[in-house]
């Protein structure tokens, strides 16, 4: 039998829930602590851009045990993503031990000596208090901080009656309509919110971008949705991964030219689909060496709007604001009522002391995650939803399915402290020199490699059912109802309540 743990789930979004759900579920006490007013992290009403959805297709974006409603589209608007979010914490019993309002600020080994941490939380009423829980399960994800940036003569711009917005900030259309918008970024935020500014009447509109990069469409030649060519086993083995056989490296050798030609297929296919040449936007990157969770969904109307001029694209990026005017690294001065910084996020843990977050995260911003997900160095704690992938949610509940198990000893392949350590430096080698398209985001992306992540961790668990059809396996994309069965047939086991709860 295992002891019952007192677990702080930090972060009540898409990893928080489900890692609240998944502890609560074998028998632990959960606490979820959320410092914003309202669920859902990123799909927060009060933090979502005007018209955001998913990248992914609803049957990849879901919990195993809750698919998404048949009245969705297949890539859901952000208001359905929340409903749906509120629905799965109701439907498992995630808003009683929920407190919003209510932030970590700082934490602690226990001083008694005993395993676990001491949380410094701010409160819904500003009060500081101190809790002690066995265990923490970190679920703040990779977009929390707001990355900031300053240019000269903001001051004056404002004063000017400009605004300034990061786009988690701007969730207002009506911000735009009549104004002169101005959108600093590449991602799909940043193409999203230019298409919505558009629509939403605004009288210019221009993106200032710093590169081309390789953007897919919804459905590749118009016709094949992308999840059936991208999210499959047999694409994915196109990408050398890490702890390749001898006979699996001369596979790929052979296989060079073949892969060679698939990705120029691909790449032509987009240039003639999304007219990049007229748009002025071809990458110069080889679309396979960037395939990785960086890779946006090119937003409908985006290129068509490029190329008839509703959208002004400019590459750079800002150098100074002057006056309403604002000058570009280029020189172009564009004139602007409001600019939009799609800028993304920045990656930390700061409640986290600096001598453990030493231990977490390398000097070149890389992760030290074994499984991306524990680090012996932070005993007691787990990471769930670092895993980032195009598969968010089934990468997240994956994750929280095996720290629970790390966190009660359960693992059918249990790592010692030396296999964690040999592990995360084999994969920060891998990083960093053999891939280094898989090192963004702190090298916490599992993209390409979703099946490989996945086996592995099933692997860990025990499972004794990890593959479909061999068709099916090859050549059609994750399954939430499949990885559901999988997870089923893991050992199960039994935690113990408190001698004073069998008592009560």
């Amino acid at each position: 039998m295992v002891k019952q743990k007192n677990v702080c789930v930090i972060g009540a979004g898409v990893s928080g829930l489900v890692a609240a759900k998944t502890f609560g579920a074998r028998g632990h006490k959960v606490t979820i602590l959320e410092r914003s007013g309202d669920l859902g992290g990123v799909w927060e009403p009060a933090r979502s851009y005007p018209d955001v959805q998913t990248q992914s297709p609803k049957d990849l974006y879901r919990y195993t045990d809750k698919p998404m409603p048949d009245s969705y589209p297949e890539w859901p608007k952000g208001p359905q993503v929340h409903a749906y979010l509120n629905d799965y914490a109701r439907d498992h019993g995630l808003l009683q031990p929920l407190r919003l309002n209510t932030a970590v600020v700082g934490m602690a080994r226990r001083a008694s000596g005993l395993p676990g941490w001491t949380l410094e939380i701010r409160n819904p009423d500003g009060g500081l208090t101190h809790e002690e829980f066995d265990f923490v399960a970190v679920c703040t994800g990779q977009f929390n901080e707001r990355q900031t940036l300053t240019h000269p003569g903001e001051d004056a711009f404002k004063a000017a009656g400009g605004r300034i917005l990061h786009s988690a900030e701007h969730t207002d259309a009506a911000t735009a309509k009549g104004k002169k918008v101005v959108v600093l970024g590449g991602s799909k935020s940043a193409t999203d919110i230019a298409v919505n500014s558009v629509d939403a009447g605004a009288s210019e509109v221009t993106l200032v971008y710093r590169e081309p990069v390789w953007r897919i469409p919804y459905f590749i030649g118009g016709l094949i949705n992308f999840k059936r060519i991208l999210y499959i086993r047999a694409q994915e083995e196109m990408f050398r991964g890490w702890g390749l056989s001898a006979m699996s490296r001369i596979s790929h050798a052979i296989a060079k030219p073949f892969i060679w030609a698939n990705w120029r297929g691909l790449e032509s296919m987009l240039k003639l689909q999304l007219k990049l040449k007229k748009c002025d936007m071809v990458p110069e990157q080889r679309i396979e060496d960037g395939i990785n969770c960086s890779v946006p969904i090119a937003t409908p109307d985006f290129f068509p709007m490029v190329a008839d001029g509703r959208i002004k694209a400019i590459r750079g990026s800002f150098d100074h604001y002057d006056g309403k005017t604002i000058v570009m690294t280029g020189g172009q001065k564009v004139a602007a009522d409001v600019a939009i910084l799609a800028i993304g996020f920045k990656l930390g843990v700061p409640f986290l002391p600096e001598e453990y977050r030493n231990r977490l995260v390398q000097p070149d911003g890389q992760y030290r995650l074994y499984r991306v997900i524990a680090n012996p160095d932070l005993p007691d704690m787990g990471f769930v939803g670092f895993n980032s992938s195009f598969c968010t949610v089934l990468c997240a509940e994956l994750a929280a399915n095996w720290l629970v198990r790390y966190c009660d000893g359960q693992l059918a392949k249990q790592p010692t402290a030396a296999e964690m350590y040999a592990s995360m430096d084999m994969m920060l080698h891998f990083k960093r020199v053999e891939r280094p398209a898989a090192g963004v985001y702190g090298g916490l992306c599992v993209a390409p490699y979703h099946f490989k992540h996945f086996d592995e961790l099933l692997d860990d668990m025990g499972t004794t059912i990890r593959r479909r059809g061999a068709l099916a396996e090859k050549f059609t994309p994750p399954d939430a109802d499949a990885y559901a069965r999988f997870l089923a047939s893991a050992p199960d086991y039994k935690v113990e309540p408190p001698l004073e709860a069998v008592a009560a």
